[in-house]
């Protein structure tokens, strides 16, 4: 066949099969009378050899060492092949994202589409003082697209920076839960602990307590101890167990009871409060300084009840426990006089 027949039939351009002649990738076998390449039925085949290696990302120069070194195994050079897909495919995502952000945006101008930009690129910037700043020192003016801020969020390691960008997406007006919401159900815990974290501190925004409730729920004790605070912080009873059970493991126990004592102020949860942590002190598990943090969650209650457990502890066999029993319900009688002395004023 001439190069036109077989360019038709082939799909492969007629420029194109010059160019593989010229390379000796594909020469024709024959040529006719008046010095026209033909092409035999072995020169097509191999166009069909070239084209589908083609199709797989091989360089041209890789289809010829392909072709014609019969020692050449393709194992090797197809796990290169997937490295270079795989990293392309990770820069189109990461174009698409920044796409999406910039979409988001709503730019009135290219000044706006460039600023944005500009923002992303600091935002990849190795110096984490320079990721810092890129988020504080955005002029009023210039909106951030939350999408943006709450992707970053989800992949950023220093927590300064973590930070900052909570602060600046919580004041960005912007609705970026929904991309938290794909982070929150991430495989990754820590992209999990981020996503949780940063709409722990916008407990207000469309959907986030449906998201901070199902996080209770999660593996990791990190993310369920994030959730527990923010919902427990809106009054939600479910956190109670969670809570309880930061204090009895020492993790932010200080802040877990003053959320524990919020949720007291509700009499139907301030039993149930009370109920789980004298279940806790009585605990055979339960060494002194276990008994001691759930006896400082006590003094934070509101009722009665948790006064009279502190009362019976100051007498407790634990002499540490009952030393500071004691000394809380001290406490508890001078914040009763306080009280006395306000109403009277």
């Amino acid at each position: 066949m001439l190069i036109g027949d077989v360019a038709r039939r082939s799909g492969v351009s007629a420029r194109m099969l010059r160019h593989y002649d010229t390379l000796g990738l594909v020469r024709p076998t024959g040529r006719t009378v008046g010095g026209y390449r033909e092409y035999s039925a072995e020169d097509v085949r191999r166009i069909f050899h070239v084209e589908s290696l083609r199709s797989l990302g091989l360089s041209l120069k890789q289809i010829g060492r392909a072709l014609e070194d019969p020692a050449f195994t393709p194992s090797a050079l197809v796990s290169d092949l997937i490295r270079q897909t795989e990293k392309r495919l990770a820069r189109e995502k990461e174009l698409l994202e920044r796409l999406h952000a910039i979409d988001a945006s709503t730019p009135t101008d290219w000044q706006e589409v460039l600023r944005i930009v500009e923002l992303v690129r600091e935002l990849d910037s190795p110096s984490a003082a320079r990721r810092q700043q890129a988020v504080l020192a955005r002029p009023e003016d210039v909106p951030v697209p939350a999408v943006l801020l709450a992707g970053a969020i989800l992949t950023e390691p220093d927590t300064h920076v973590a930070g900052a960008l909570r602060w600046a997406l919580a004041r960005s007006g912007g609705d970026g839960v929904a991309t938290l919401r794909a982070g929150a159900h991430a495989e990754d815990a820590g992209i999990r602990r981020r996503a949780v974290l940063a709409i722990a501190e916008m407990p207000e925004a469309p959907g986030a307590l449906e998201v901070l409730t199902h996080a209770l729920g999660d593996l990791d004790t990190t993310v369920r101890r994030h959730a527990a605070l923010a919902l427990g912080r809106q009054g939600v009873a479910a956190a109670v167990p969670c809570l309880v059970s930061m204090v009895v493991e020492g993790c932010n126990d200080v802040d877990a009871a003053e959320v524990l004592g919020m949720l007291s102020l509700d009499p139907g949860c301030a039993d149930r409060i009370t109920t789980a942590l004298v279940d806790e002190l009585a605990s055979p598990t339960a060494d002194s300084a276990t008994r001691i943090r759930l006896a400082q969650a006590l003094v934070e209650l509101a009722g009665a009840t948790g006064q009279e457990v502190l009362r019976q502890l100051a007498h407790d066999d634990d002499g540490d426990v009952a030393l500071v029993a004691t000394a809380l319900v001290g406490v508890l009688k001078e914040r009763s006089l306080e009280d006395q002395a306000d109403g009277h004023s």
